[in-house]
């Protein structure tokens, strides 16, 4: 339902909210996320561009967060990496589509907006305060 960098993102603020007494470099949330450093870097750049993250330079220097893990919320940090879009126009391409989406496109952005809802109304906090064996899994 997100991207992978979108995951990335979050996983990466989430080892900072756990991280938060001090800054974590690329190279130590790497490691905590198992995100390659690489690709993490520039999720970081992202993320700190939209100011969800702020680096600091130096010998004690790295990334921590912009606010406090209870005021950043979920869909904060997606939309900084990664924005959920809605349908605009049908991805068919149908022609009889062209000027308002059918019921089925209707129905794909309305379960859009439901998982935006549920991205903006969890913070970072919420996560880390939820037990991890709380959320079931879907079995196929």
């Amino acid at each position: 339902m997100i991207s992978q960098t979108a995951e990335y993102a979050l996983r990466a603020v989430v080892s900072l909210a756990q991280n938060s007494d001090k800054p974590m470099t690329t190279a130590e949330i790497a490691v905590a996320t198992k995100v390659p450093e690489f690709y993490l870097s520039k999720v970081l750049h992202a993320l700190a561009k939209k100011e969800v993250v702020y680096s600091k330079r130096g010998v004690n220097g790295g990334y921590q967060l912009s606010s406090p893990a209870e005021q950043t919320q979920l869909l904060t940090v997606i939309n900084a990496v990664d924005p959920i879009k809605q349908i605009q126009k049908c991805p068919l391409k149908l022609g009889a589509h062209s000027k308002n989406l059918c019921a089925l496109h209707k129905k794909i952005n309305y379960s859009i907006k439901l998982m935006e809802d549920v991205y903006r109304s969890t913070t970072i906090q919420t996560i880390l305060e939820e037990p991890s064996n709380s959320i079931p899994l879907r079995e196929s």
